[in-house]
């Protein structure tokens, strides 16, 4: 018996068949995920490098425009997303007269930062669900794969009288749809569990760059107050 890929799926019923060509659509679709997701984050990863590096003396002169002009330029950095949200607060509520308190500016960068993380985060987030469907169906596609050719095996039984030849093809799909779905479902279990680590990771460098980020407001707004009673 011919046991190659194609003789195999040609002996398969159409039920297997429909189970296959399911679980290669799901692995084409978690292949793209895989892929776009590690695009997205090694940008935000090295853009975010570059940006500190341009951001420091910016902050220390206390060029806030200009501060926020560059981290207009690093559109995938996720550090870029939470400073520019500080900066915009601060620099708003600062110069609204309204606001005669300086701990106004400063509350209203924190809230701005911390609401532009949480936005962030579920936008790192994005088709990441699509892995771990993929990884926790992807076993039960194919046991139901299994079970289609289990039946296709005892059907060949029934007509033919047994043997061996009359159920090894019934036998070969059950066991083939069987791999098939480990074959998608480990791949997306790592990659989503892979992910999810630098989504921390990203989550941890976000809440210290808003932290590191209000301790400066802070002191900004401390100056300045001094220097107006002064």
């Amino acid at each position: 018996m011919d046991m190659s890929w194609q003789a195999l799926f040609g002996s398969m019923s159409w039920g297997a068949k429909a189970v296959v060509i399911v679980m290669f659509i799901m692995s084409i679709y978690s292949i793209w995920v895989m892929v776009e997701r590690f695009i997205t984050f090694t940008q935000a990863k090295n853009q975010s490098l570059k940006l500190l590096g341009a951001l420091s003396n910016l902050l220390t002169k206390g060029e806030y425009q200009q501060a926020i002009d560059v981290t207009k330029k690093y559109k995938q950095s996720h550090l870029a997303k939470v400073i520019s949200a500080g900066l915009l607060e601060f620099e708003a509520a600062r110069r609204d007269k309204r606001f005669t308190d300086p701990e106004v500016p400063v509350e209203a960068a924190r809230q701005g930062m911390d609401r532009t993380a949480m936005i962030t985060v579920a936008e790192l987030k994005e088709n990441l669900g699509v892995l771990a469907t993929i990884g926790a169906t992807a076993p039960f596609v194919g046991l139901f794969g299994t079970v289609i050719g289990i039946i296709h095996a005892f059907e060949k039984m029934a007509t033919s009288g047994g043997g061996i030849a009359s159920v090894s093809a019934g036998i070969s799909e059950a066991l083939v749809t069987t791999a098939f779905g480990l074959f998608v479902a480990i791949p997306a279990v790592w990659a989503y569990n892979y992910f999810q680590n630098r989504i921390d990771r990203f989550t941890v460098e976000m809440s210290n760059s808003g932290s590191e980020m209000s301790i400066y407001f802070m002191k900004e707004a401390s100056g300045n107050e001094k220097s107006s009673v002064a």
